[in-house]
This record gives C-alpha cells, structure tokens and sequence, in this order.
C-alpha cells in the first residue's frame, strides 16, 4: 500500500523517520512516498487532506479532526522544550508591540495566545528567520522554535518567557508539540499498522542513534553537530514512542485550553 507521509527537515523528525524511510525496519508492505516541508505548510495542507499521514502542530489538529486521527507515536511532547519569546535586551514591549511568530496554527502561537491573549499584532514568519527578523529590528520580538532555542543567546537576543515553562507550571504536565496524524478514512487495521510501524522506527533510532547521521545531516540546514544532537535529545524521548497516560492526558488539556471539544475518538 502506497502513502503519502509528510515530516520537517527537522532533525526530530529525521531521526524518527529514518529506519522507516531507509527499510531499516520491516514496514509490513507500505510503501512510504515522503514529502518534505516546514511545520506551517504542513499544518495548512493537513486542512485540505492533503496527506495519509502527516507531522503537524497540535493546534493545527484541532482544527482537523475530522479527516484525521492521532497516531500514539511520533509526536513531540516533553518539558523544557516549549517555545521562546525572545527580543533585544532594549526593547521594551506592550501589547502593540509587533511579534514574529512561526504560523498562526503552530502550538506556539496558540501558547503565546494563552499567556498573552491581548497581544495580537503578529507576523507570520518562517521560523528559521525569526531571530534574524528581530535583530534587523523588522519585528519588536519573536517566538522562536526548534533549534533556535540553542542559538538565541549568542546571537545577543534575550528571553522574556518560555512558554514551555509556562505551561508546566501552569498544568504539571509535558507540553505537547507536534503529533502524527493519519487520514481517518483508512481502515483502522491500517492505522494501527502505520502506528506499529513508526514505533518501530522510533525504538531502532533510539537503539542506533548514530544510524540516522546521514539522513538528518542532509537536511539540517548546516546545523552544528552540537545543536543537532541537544534538538533531538530534547523532541525526541518516551513520548514519541508512546503518548502514554501521561501524554494523552495533555494532549487532552490542550484542546481544552484553546476552546476545542475532546473525546477519544481523537485516538487511533
């Protein structure tokens, strides 16, 4: 069976999907046709189903719910991993203060909108440019992602919240990112396949973590070994094998918290 899969060139995602990619692991007759794209392309062709199985922001999947349904593993969730406001050490901020933020169905963005619920003067903004948006002075500050929470500092930026912090002080519970959805229109003996599969592809790269060098090298966008490594040891952990009692239940309040029903059914 042919199906469509989209991830980011993150090196989270790389490194999960790369024994199921490479055929490092039995993928019980599916055949995978792999799309790449950022987190926001994602999210928006998740809208139009455009995809049998795809990454994307839990605030965008609560928006598509009925096309799609939560796989229990692959997803991103975790503490100390949350999105970052940051700005210049002189800007002040208030609540016309212009925000660069990585997509308006990002989980970050709906954070920034828990904490923040009257700043509402955003750009939209890929966010590999979010920092460089803010030194230019192009935006007042900007809501960082992935490894730019590793190179912020040394670029002079300075952090006015971690909304990851945030969360948990506010829920005791992970902060979930992304998850992987498939279409619910597949029969469910093909969901749990697709499921078994990715966690399989999870456990080898956890067991051959050098493995996946290569494959997430290629798409790292000249990233330092470095950063690669602290971007996966922190996106990548238990949660993405399995949600777990623990996961579900955040993933839960996070619908709760942005206004949107839940029930089970969200589950494969």
């Amino acid at each position: 069976m042919n199906l469509t899969l989209g991830f980011s060139p993150c090196p989270n995602d790389t490194f999960i999907f790369d024994a199921l990619v490479h055929h490092k692991i039995d993928t019980e007759g599916l055949i995978f046709d792999v799309v790449f794209a950022d987190v926001e392309q994602l999210n928006k062709w998740a809208f139009q189903g455009k995809l049998d199985i795809t990454k994307l922001s839990y605030n965008a999947f609560t928006h598509c719910v009925r096309d799609y349904v939560l796989l229990d593993s692959g997803s991103a969730l975790g503490n100390n991993c949350g999105p970052i406001l940051i700005k210049k050490p002189n800007t002040i901020l208030n609540m016309e203060s212009k925000i660069a933020i990585p997509g308006k169905y990002t989980t970050a963005n709906m954070l920034l909108n828990i904490a923040f619920p009257k700043n509402q003067n955003k750009v939209e903004t890929i966010f590999s440019k979010i920092e460089n948006q803010v030194l230019e002075g192009k935006v007042d500050a900007g809501l960082i992602i992935h490894e730019n929470r590793f190179t912020y500092k040394d670029k002079g930026l300075k952090k006015v919240i971690d909304l990851g912090e945030f969360w948990e002080k506010e829920t005791d519970l992970p902060i979930p990112l992304g998850g992987i959805v498939v279409k619910r229109e597949l029969p469910l003996s093909e969901q749990k396949k697709i499921e078994r599969v990715i966690r399989k592809s999870v456990e080898y790269a956890f067991k051959n973590p050098s493995s996946s060098n290569n494959f997430v090298k290629c798409h790292a966008q000249e990233m330092e070994k470095k950063v690669v490594d602290a971007h996966i040891a922190l996106y990548v952990n238990d949660y993405s094998i399995s949600l777990g009692k623990k996961g579900r239940k955040a993933v839960k309040l996070l619908f709760k918290k942005s206004g949107h029903l839940f029930d089970n059914s969200l589950f494969s």
